[in-house]
C-alpha cells in the first residue's frame, strides 16, 4: 500500500509529506485548492506522462516520492520477475521533473526507465478518475472488463498463440501467391541457364586450358614434325650417316679393351653406355611423337569449335570455367527449391486449415468461458448496484459472435435498463454522470476481489450524485477499504465522514505566492470540514452538531 507521499515544488505545492493508513483515506478541500495536483503527483511516480509546466514557478525541478509498504506476496513475485527485489516488503518510487523538460525516475534511489515505473505502477495502484467512466462509454473496452473479472488470461494467451500462428501462415500464403508471376519467370530463366550449360557437358574446370594446349600443337604440327624428325635423325642417323647414338657406341668400343689396364677408363665406359641407353630412349620417344603428329582435320575443327564454345560460356557465366560449373550447380539448387514450392504451398494450406480449426475451437472454448463468467458478473454487479441505491438497474452482458480477432470471436457490450419495464440499451445512450460513477464503482468493487492490487484511488467518483446515493458510495468505499487501501478525493460529506483518515487540502497566500498544503484532520478538524462541505463557509452551531452526529454514526 502507499504509506507515504512526499511532494516538493509540484505546481502550487511547495513541500508536503503525507502519511496514509491502510484503509480509507479521504481528501477534501475547496475547489481549486490543489486536489487534482495531488493525483498528478501520484500519477508521476506511477510512470505516467508529465510536462515541465507542473514544476513550481521559479524552481529547478519538482520531486515526488512514494513509499509502498506491506506489499502483497503476489505483487512481490511480479516485481521479482521484473528484476526488483523489495527489502522488507517495501519499495520507494521517485520521479524528478526538471523545469527544462527532463525527467528522472528512480526505484530505491536507483535510476530506471520511466517505462519500468509504469509497469510497476500498474500492479501497485489502480486509479479511477472521471475519465475512466469513458471506458463504460466505449463498448470495445467492455470485453477487457469481463476478461479481468473472469480470469481469462490463460485461455486468451493460449488462443492468441494459435491465432498468431494462423496469421503467420496466412501471410506466407499471401506472399507465395503474390510471388507466383515472378517465380514463373525465374524458373524459365533458370531452365534456360541450366540447359545452355548442360548442353556443353562441362565436367573438368581445366578443359579450356587443355583444349588451348592441344590446339597450339595442332596449329604448329608441320614445324614440330620437321624439328622432331631432324632431331631423331641426328640421334639415330640414316643409311649414309651415323647418328650420335652410333658414334657414342664407337667411343665405348674404343676404350673398353683398355678398361682393365687403366682403371680410370672403366667408369667413363659405363657413363658412355648409360648415354647410349638414354639417347636410344629419346630417339624412340621422338619416333612416337612423330606418329602422333599426324593431325586429324576433323579433330582440329572440333578443337576450334569447342574452344569457341568454352570462351563464349565463360564470357557469359565466368570468367573461369569453374565459375560456369558453379553457376550450373547454384541454378539447379534454386530451381529445385522453386519447383518444390508448389508442394510447400499445399503444406501451408493444409497447416492453415488445421490452425483455423484449432483457433475456432479455442475461440469457442473462450466464448463459453466468458458466457459462464458473464452470468456470475451480472449477479455480482447487480448486487453492488442495488447497494449503491440503483435497485431497479438491470445489467445485461450482450455477447455476439463475429469474425476471429486477437480477442477471440466475441463482441461484448454492457447494456443497462435503468427503470423497470425498459429494454436494456447501451450504457453510452442512457446512463447519466451519477449513474456512470456508481456503475464504475460497482465494477471496481467486483474486480477488486479478483486482483492483488493493494491500493485503489478514486478521484471525484461522486460526480453527479448526492443524498442517499452519495451515502451508499461512501459505505461501499468503506467496505472496500477493509480489504484494500482506498484513497478518495471527494466533495461530499456523505463520503468524507466514512474515511478512517481525513486529509484537508487547503490553499493560502504566503509572501505574495499561492501555497497549497495537506494536513491530517483530528476529530475537531473533521467536524468543521464536514460542516463546511455541507453548508459553506458560514458555519453555524447547528451545522457543527449535524457534522458531529454524522461522524459519530459512522463510528
Amino acid at each position: 500500500m502507499l504509506r507515504e507521499l512526499y511532494i516538493e515544488n509540484l505546481a502550487v505545492i511547495e513541500k508536503a509529506s503525507i502519511e496514509f493508513n491502510g484503509s480509507f483515506n479521504a481528501f477534501t478541500g475547496e475547489t481549486g485548492a490543489g486536489k487534482s495536483i495531488l493525483i498528478n503527483g501520484i500519477n508521476a511516480i506511477l510512470g505516467q506522462r508529465v510536462t515541465k509546466d507542473i514544476v513550481r514557478t521559479g524552481a529547478d525541478k519538482a520531486v515526488i516520492s512514494g513509499l509502498f509498504t506491506d506489499i502483497h506476496g503476489t505483487v512481490l513475485e511480479q516485481l521479482k520477475n521484473m528484476g526488483i527485489e523489495c527489502e522488507e516488503g517495501q519499495i520507494l518510487l521517485t520521479r524528478e521533473i526538471r523545469s527544462d523538460g527532463g525527467s528522472v525516475a528512480r526505484i530505491d534511489q536507483r535510476p530506471v526507465n520511466v517505462s519500468l515505473l509504469r509497469d510497476i505502477g500498474c500492479i501497485l495502484v489502480n486509479i479511477h478518475g472521471q475519465h475512466d467512466n469513458q471506458i463504460l462509454m466505449s463498448p470495445e473496452k467492455h470485453i477487457d472488463i469481463l476478461d479481468g473479472y473472469a480470469g481469462s488470461e490463460a485461455l486468451i494467451s493460449d488462443y492468441q498463440k494459435s491465432f498468431r500462428e494462423l496469421q503467420d501462415i496466412a501471410k506466407k500464403i499471401n506472399k507465395l501467391h503474390k510471388e507466383e508471376g515472378r517465380k514463373a519467370l525465374r524458373i524459365s530463366e533458370l531452365e534456360d541457364i541450366i540447359s545452355e550449360i548442360r548442353t556443353l557437358d562441362i565436367t573438368d574446370p581445366d578443359e579450356e586450358n587443355q583444349i588451348s594446349a592441344e590446339l597450339e600443337v595442332s596449329k604448329n604440327s608441320v614445324a614440330i614434325s620437321e624439328a622432331v624428325y631432324a632431331a631423331q635423325m641426328i640421334l639415330s642417323g640414316d643409311d649414309d650417316t651415323a647418328g650420335i647414338s652410333e658414334l657414342v657406341s664407337e667411343c665405348s668400343d674404343k676404350i673398353y679393351p683398355y678398361s682393365d689396364i687403366m682403371s680410370e677408363l672403366a667408369p667413363l665406359n659405363d657413363r658412355l653406355n648409360s648415354a647410349i641407353i638414354e639417347l636410344d630412349d629419346i630417339s624412340g620417344e621422338l619416333s612416337n611423337i612423330l606418329d602422333r603428329l599426324d593431325v586429324d582435320p576433323k579433330r582440329f575443327d572440333w578443337l576450334n569449335q569447342r574452344s569457341d564454345e568454352l570462351r563464349r560460356i565463360c564470357k557469359k557465366y565466368g570468367p573461369e570455367l569453374s565459375d560456369v560449373i558453379n553457376t550450373l550447380d547454384t541454378s539447379q539448387a534454386e530451381l529445385d527449391e522453386l519447383t518444390s514450392s508448389e508442394q510447400s504451398a499445399k503444406e501451408l494450406e493444409d497447416e492453415k486449415s488445421r490452425l483455423l480449426t484449432e483457433v475456432s475451437l479455442k475461440a469457442k472454448t473462450l466464448s463459453d468461458f466468458r458466457k459462464n463468467a458473464a452470468e456470475r458478473f451480472v449477479d455480482q454487479v447487480t448486487g453492488e448496484l442495488g447497494f449503491l441505491n440503483m435497485p431497479n438497474v438491470k445489467l445485461v452482458v450482450e455477447q455476439q459472435h463475429g469474425k476471429l480477432t486477437m480477442n477471440g470471436m466475441d463482441n461484448i457490450e454492457f447494456l443497462i435498463s435503468a427503470n423497470v419495464g425498459e429494454e436494456p440499451r447501451p450504457i453510452a445512450k442512457i446512463a447519466s454522470g451519477g449513474e456512470l460513477s456508481r456503475i464504475m464503482l460497482a465494477l471496481k468493487s467486483v474486480l477488486a476481489e479478483k486482483d492483488s492490487i493493494d491500493t485503489l484511488i478514486f478521484d471525484e467518483i461522486d460526480t453527479g450524485v448526492s443524498g442517499r446515493a452519495a451515502q451508499k458510495i461512501g459505505q461501499k468505499l468503506r467496505e472496500i477499504s477493509r480489504h484494500r487501501q482506498v484513497l478518495c478525493v471527494t466533495h461530499l460529506a456523505q463520503i468524507a465522514v466514512m474515511a478512517d483518515n481525513h486529509l484537508l487540502i487547503e490553499k493560502n497566500i504566503v509572501d505574495g505566492r499561492t501555497v497549497t498544503s495537506v494536513r491530517k484532520l483530528d476529530h475537531e478538524g473533521r467536524k468543521y470540514e464536514i460542516a463546511r462541505i455541507m453548508g459553506g463557509d458560514n458555519i453555524t452551531e447547528l451545522m457543527l452538531e449535524n457534522a458531529e452526529e454524522q461522524l459519530l454514526v459512522v463510528k
